[in-house]
């Protein structure tokens, strides 16, 4: 049974949020390179994107209410991981901990957030107006391969820089004793959150490799059958 698409009204929002987003995101890459071009360097780039970084990537929570309703078809749980583990190193890490934002792994990955969101929300968007070109539907199967890694890598050593002003400082630990008999070490739950992507990303690589050969392949069959 072919799976039901969204009504008028939801189509017409999800248009509406996926181009929003986009433009977004391209105000980011404009000005990662409006900044690069006025300081020479690439270093120190995020506060050039900051606001804009912050507002857009935060504004990607919508999507996990967009599968809860239905109006998507991607997985609840598996969305509210990407989005979550996104707005989780925007806020409780490069925004709590200010010294790692001039750290170039910050760079690392904001850049393949950025050409990869341009790529998702424009693929997004022509799907739902059934007018999908080609080169958009191959960059978003096909530039994972390297942006993925990249953006993986720039996370994993901007959590690692973190590491040493989170123990220094206590930040969001709670120590014994207190009234709720209860503690947290926010140090130890970085170092978990870092093991944790050893299952993680070969699992979701693998998948978008998978995803590659199947929709790349379909393609060319039916441009072939034209």
């Amino acid at each position: 049974r072919r799976r039901k698409g969204p009504g008028a009204l939801a189509t017409g929002y999800l248009v509406i949020y996926n181009v929003v987003m986009t433009a977004g995101w391209l105000v980011i890459a404009v000005g990662l390179v409006r900044a690069y071009l006025a300081k020479g360097s690439y270093h120190s780039l995020y506060y050039s994107i900051e606001k804009p970084l912050k507002f857009f990537q935060t504004g990607a929570l919508l999507e996990i209410l967009h599968c809860a309703l239905g109006i998507v078809p991607s997985s609840v749980v598996l969305t509210a991981f990407q989005v979550m583990s996104r707005v989780f190193l925007t806020w409780a890490v490069t925004h709590s901990v200010k010294e790692v934002q001039a750290e170039d792994s910050v760079l690392l990955f904001v850049v393949a957030w950025t050409i990869t969101e341009i790529i998702r929300y424009s693929f997004y968007t022509f799907s739902l107006l059934n007018h999908l070109p080609y080169l958009i539907k191959w960059a978003r199967y096909t530039l994972f391969i390297v942006l993925y890694p990249m953006g993986v890598s720039g996370e994993l050593l901007t959590i690692y820089a973190a590491l040493p002003f989170v123990r220094q400082s206590g930040l969001y630990s709670i120590s014994l004793p207190n009234k709720y008999n209860f503690s947290f070490d926010y140090y130890t739950f970085l170092i978990l959150v870092m093991i944790s992507y050893i299952p993680i990303f070969p699992q979701l690589y693998f998948h978008m490799l998978h995803q590659r050969r199947k929709v790349l392949s379909h393609t060319e069959e039916h441009r072939k059958s034209e």
